[in-house]
Order: structure tokens, then sequence, then C-alpha cells
């Protein structure tokens, strides 16, 4: 895709998102179309269905992520230390508390995560399709074979979500990678056993 049309297709995702979220937060998700959305974001509808697919796929896509290449993803997960190169991402990713608090930033998705059934089921999806990404470059250490990457992969995005959920239960009330990194440490010292 050239570059000015992948511009294009960032930019309009991005809207999309916040206006779907700003029509969620206001009237509820399951009050929202996908035609209120696409007219909010100044888009046709079938622009939203070919980006999303569905209103669950307007929450659950983390655009950075989704739109990384292979060879970005490569360049900032250290298969040797996969769980501090998750720290780290979410680190990096995380807004400032007083933007959590006030519903701003890439974690105001994250509710409806927890508050919606169909939306932590389409989470669930693509927790499997980035276990499907990371596994490759867990496997290319040569210290495990596919199926072991494939699980230390799983637990990885699971594993992430299980610690979203518990910060998330708690009210936000320390920054997320605080979480990640205590909810991870078991799979870090497992890896770290397995490797010695």
């Amino acid at each position: 895709m050239s570059g000015l049309r992948e511009r294009w297709r960032l930019k309009a995702m991005r809207a999309i998102q916040e206006h779907a979220l700003d029509l969620f937060d206001e009237r509820g998700f399951d009050a929202v179309t996908i035609e209120e959305i696409a007219a909010a974001a100044e888009v046709s509808p079938s622009t939203v269905y070919r980006i999303f697919g569905t209103k669950e796929g307007i929450v659950v896509t983390d655009i950075e992520f989704d739109a990384m290449s292979p060879e970005a993803l490569a360049a900032i997960f250290d298969p040797a230390d996969p769980v501090g190169s998750l720290v780290q991402a979410v680190r990096a990713y995380e807004a400032p508390r007083e933007e959590r608090q006030a519903g701003k930033g890439p974690w105001r998705r994250v509710r409806y995560f927890f508050a919606t059934p169909s939306v932590r089921m389409a989470v669930c999806a693509t927790l499997d399709q980035a276990g499907q990404r990371i596994a490759p470059l867990i496997t290319k250490t040569g210290k495990v074979n596919e199926t072991q990457a494939r699980v230390i992969a799983n637990a990885l995005a699971f594993g992430y979500f299980a610690a979203l959920e518990q910060w998330y239960l708690n009210g936000s009330d320390r920054p997320i990678a605080t979480y990640v990194e205590d909810g991870l440490r078991p799979l870090r010292d497992v890896l770290s056993a397995s490797s010695s």
C-alpha cells in the first residue's frame, strides 16, 4: 500500500474509533449503529465495515500494533525477554494517569473489553492473532520448538489481558505496566529458569 494511502487509512481509522467511542460513551455500545458512527466520522458505512468489520472490531483494534510491519515488531520484541518487551511496550504506550482517569488516550477502549461481552469475545480473537504474530519471533531463538513458542506467545498475550483486567477492576489505581510486570512475573521466572 502506498505511503499516502496508508496515512489516509490510519487517519480514518483513528477518526472512526474516536467518534465511535464518543458515541458509545454517550449512549452505550448497544444503542449505536455503524451508520451513526460513519456519519459522525464523515465516512461511508462501507468504509467502517471494510476497515473494522464490526462495532466490536472498532473497539478492539489496536491501530498502532495492527499497522506494525513484521520487521518493526521484530525490532521492538526481544525474544530472549518477551515479558520485558511487553512491559516496555506498555510503558511506552501508556497514557498519564490524568488522561486515563479522564477517559482519554489509548486506554479509553479498555472498559468495553470488560463491560461488553461481545467486545470481550472479539478481544480474545485479537489476542490469539497477536500470539500468532509473536510466536515465530520466539521460535527464532532456537531454544524452543514451534509448539512451545505458541504456548509462550499465548501465555504472554492472555496474561497481558488478565493483568489489564485486574488493573481495570482495581479502578486503574496504578500504571498498567505495573500490573503487567507483576502479573507476568511467574512466566518470566519460568522462561528464565528454562533458559539456564
